[in-house]
């Protein structure tokens, strides 16, 4: 065995890289190897007890020697072909630690999920729809026909192909019930777009989340607990609601649910125009044509949808003067606010 242990020195002396030292190892200690295999190839029933010990130990030690001696040449190797700090490839040691900052979540995003969490509680399922919608879903199947004033109040953001970019979650309305039928009670939170001119209040870009509830003898009673269970799990408090008549082409009666400003108290602010209140939940009971858009059968039927604004929301919620702040990118604005609720 001497003779193997002499052939497996020389080699690693001739052997600068890591693959050849690597090459070396499998030749001797692999699978397949010379040490390995050699035990396999002896015959020990022509050995004595005494040879068979003694060839044990001669093959253990060589097989000990053998992985010292790669073990330090593989270290070696390492040590001559790492790059010195600061050269390219290697740590640069004099430089100064990595600040590694924790994240925060976006407050609309903390807003959306607690949103989900208390609607899922009563029974309502989360989905999602496109931000790229067609005209059909987006107007004609809400009944807001070419024609309908109500499109003027929606100056949308219009694809070469046809398409927009939605104006409304409220375009998965008809999507929902193509898909999943009455009863169904679902809400569909969401970005949308609206060529808007921008102040305090307004942007072009902003989050809604949208809710449906059809099944039998569903009324505006109906509609107003669900309102009242969520706005006092939403702000943990009291607020000042109040429901006024309001015109929504897919709801017949419909309604606005405004809240008294939590920015001023009902003082008057630039958030809420001087006027002390904020319009946050446009509602209603669904209108037949919507639900017969929806193949749903009006005569067993009925139900109600809102919709609010999750960015006005958040800013109710955390105290937030100003909608432009949202989409600042501004990451100290986010850290402002807690991770979880």
């Amino acid at each position: 065995m001497e003779d193997i242990w002499q052939k497996l020195v020389a080699e690693l002396q001739g052997a600068k890289k890591l693959p050849e030292i690597e090459q070396i190892r499998i030749k001797y200690l692999g699978r397949k190897g010379i040490i390995t295999v050699l035990a396999k190839n002896t015959d020990f029933s022509k050995l004595s007890p005494e040879e068979k010990k003694s060839f044990g130990q001669r093959l253990n030690a060589l097989k000990s020697r053998a992985e010292q001696a790669l073990r330090e040449a593989l270290e070696q190797g390492s040590r001559e072909t790492a790059p010195a700090a600061g050269e390219s490839g290697g740590p640069d040691l004099s430089l100064p630690g990595t600040d590694r900052r924790l994240g925060a979540m976006h407050p609309i995003s903390l807003v959306q999920r607690e949103l989900e969490d208390i609607f899922q509680g009563m029974g309502f399922r989360v989905l999602t729809g496109f931000e790229v919608e067609t005209e059909y879903y987006n107007f004609d199947a809400l009944n807001i026909p070419p024609d309908h004033p109500a499109r003027d109040m929606q100056d949308t953001f219009w694809l070469e192909d046809g398409r927009l970019l939605r104006t409304h979650t409220s375009a998965n309305q008809v999507r929902a019930l193509e898909q999943f039928g009455a009863p169904i009670r679902a809400i569909f939170p969401g970005r949308c777009f609206r060529n808007e001119a921008m102040d305090a209040s307004h942007e072009n870009t902003f989050y809604q989340l949208e809710g449906l509830l059809v099944d039998r003898d569903i009324s505006v009673a109906h509609l107003i607990g669900v309102m009242k269970t969520l706005l006092s799990a939403v702000f943990h408090r009291d607020v000042t609601v109040r429901l006024r008549p309001g015109f929504f082409p897919f709801v017949e009666p419909g309604f606005e649910l405004d809240v008294q400003c939590l920015i001023c108290g009902g003082g008057g602010c630039a958030t809420c125009k001087r006027s002390g209140w904020i319009e946050l939940i446009p509602c209603g009971l669904v209108h037949p044509r919507v639900l017969e858009f929806g193949r749903v059968d009006t005569s067993v039927f009925s139900g109600f949808a809102f919709g609010m604004g999750l960015t006005r929301m958040a800013m109710m919620k955390f105290g937030i003067p100003d909608i432009r702040l949202f989409n600042s990118g501004d990451i100290r604005f986010c850290e402002q606010f807690p991770v979880s609720m």
